[in-house]
């Protein structure tokens, strides 16, 4: 008899396994062949009955396959009255098995990193799941590290990701959907919501987005990303990633779908919108007062990043009356020997600062800092004396770099360096004209952006008074009692009424 108590998985392949176990053998040696890492164990069940373990080195447990399914399979028992399947399933003491019938199943079971069981005169195949790989542990997130609050980060493990979030909602109704997406990499990705909370068209927008990819392989999370957003032609992220579990947490109680993949410690987080790009983790660990400073703070630098080295360029192009008449006699003695035009000028340096940047990111840790801040000096001053660029310019570009690193999220910060270019080159030719006109063109680009429907500006266009609590300042934690309104029909209170602390009031 089959192994009939095992989970049954839904197949459609039309190729089956054969009760001949030296034939079934035969069909995965093929199929495998050339994979010097594969390993076929043969050995006999209960010291009578031929049977084959087959699995990749390096992707199981060894000590677990030892001691939980050979030396119970193999032991010998006087008697064995009851059926091969009901005696394989009382012996196996492991998590999950399932039967399978279908040799390509077989295959991608096998290729997944589990353990398959065939057994002489049994038509099925038990995968016995003892994934034991390599794992990195648990660490505190390089790219959103923060002074105060948790430092645990995702791995690149979905299934300690997936734990990682549960822990910090222990929910029968945050829900899970896993799917595999790439023919060759059969790589899994997970889908988390919490279903009283999620707009239900929300959850099946994202699903079905994800069902519809059909790509040769699943690295990262950059290329589900581009597969699935509203508007791919955007400079602008439409989708947030981060490898913190609190954020996702956060995420997930607002009513947002949050997207895992496996081997990415990088989470997606849909819908999202500008508002939720600015804003750090940090702003909700620390007192409401000094968050809202921050965050204000934040938005002033998120502004110089963008338009500093613009107006620079147009003040000195074509606007010299706009500035201290001691400032631009400063100013224009200092570029006196300077070859070129101001917006010449502006390129070289951010170009340059912009290479010094990636020469940071791509050496070494141990010396990629040091050659960062020692190629800034030396190639500054080197321009300086040699006359290429003025003072004032190495000032402006060097402040413009410390704001755009105040910007949380890298993927938006790398935006706004690149619309950096263009906005310089309108000051250069226009002068203000030209970064009104700059500014307009992002307006109304930012305003047509939608993420899984919700408006890229949502809060501030459409206004929603209630989201006027989480925008500008971070309002403190008994005012924000209503969650952020982003589609259809949705759980409107996260607390309780009159949560604001103080003397109690009426008591003896």
């Amino acid at each position: 008899m089959p192994f009939r108590r095992f989970k049954q998985k839904n197949t459609r392949d039309s190729n089956q396994l054969s009760s001949n176990l030296n034939q079934n053998i035969h069909t995965f040696k093929l199929a495998f062949a050339d994979c010097s890492d594969i390993v076929f164990r043969p050995f006999l069940i209960n010291g009578e009955k031929k049977a084959m373990m087959i699995y990749f080195v390096g992707l199981v447990d060894f000590p677990e396959l030892d001691t939980n399914v050979l030396s119970p399979l193999m032991e010998k028992n006087e008697s064995q009255e009851k059926d091969m399947a009901q005696w394989i399933q009382e012996k196996l003491s492991v998590a999950k098995v399932s039967a399978i019938t279908s040799i390509e199943a077989c295959i991608q079971e096998i290729s997944m990193g589990n353990t398959l069981l065939l057994v002489e005169h049994e038509k099925m195949g038990a995968a016995i799941e003892l994934v034991g790989y390599e794992k990195r542990s648990i660490e505190e997130p390089s790219s959103e590290q923060v002074v105060k609050g948790p430092r645990d980060g995702f791995t690149e493990t979905i299934n300690v990701n997936i734990a990682l979030i549960r822990r910090r909602i222990r929910n029968p109704k945050l829900k899970v959907k896993t799917l595999k997406i790439g023919r060759s990499s059969q790589t899994d990705v997970s889908m988390m919501y919490i279903s009283n909370l999620a707009n239900e068209s929300l959850v099946t927008e994202v699903y079905d987005r994800l069902k519809r990819i059909d790509i040769d392989g699943v690295i990262e999370t950059q290329s589900i990303e581009e597969l699935i957003e509203d508007h791919p032609f955007s400079p602008f992220p439409q989708i947030l990633s981060t490898e913190r579990p609190d954020t996702c947490a956060a995420s997930l109680l607002e009513g947002r779908v949050v997207i895992l993949v496996d081997g990415n410690p990088f989470v997606m987080i849909a819908p999202t919108t500008l508002l939720s790009l600015l804003q750090s983790s940090e702003d909700y660990y620390q007192r409401y007062i000094l968050g809202s400073a921050v965050r204000l703070l934040r938005y002033f630098y998120v502004g110089i990043s963008l338009l500093l080295p613009s107006l620079y360029v147009a003040v000195l192009s074509f606007h010299q009356e706009m500035l201290p008449t001691k400032l631009i006699i400063s100013i224009s003695t200092s570029r006196e020997i300077v070859p070129f035009p101001a917006i010449v000028e502006a390129i070289i340096m951010e170009v340059t600062f912009e290479a010094l940047r990636e020469a940071g990111v791509r050496l070494p840790k141990q010396i990629g800092s040091a050659v960062s801040i020692a190629g800034a000096l030396v190639v500054g001053q080197a321009a300086i004396q040699a006359g290429i660029v003025s003072p004032p310019m190495v000032m402006v570009v060097a402040l413009t770099g410390i704001a755009s690193f105040t910007i949380p999220r890298y993927n938006l910060g790398a935006t706004f360096r690149l619309l950096r270019f263009p906005m310089i080159a309108l000051a250069g030719t226009l002068g203000i004209l030209g970064i009104m006109l700059g500014l307009l063109v992002i307006l109304t680009h930012l305003c047509t952006l939608r993420s899984f429907g919700v408006p890229y500006l949502s809060g501030i266009a459409p206004m929603q008074k209630n989201s006027f609590k989480d925008f500008l300042i971070r309002a403190p934690w008994w005012m924000q009692s209503t969650r952020p309104h982003f589609t259809g029909k949705y759980n409107k209170f996260r607390q309780g009424p009159n949560q604001k602390p103080g003397p109690q009031q009426g008591g003896d």
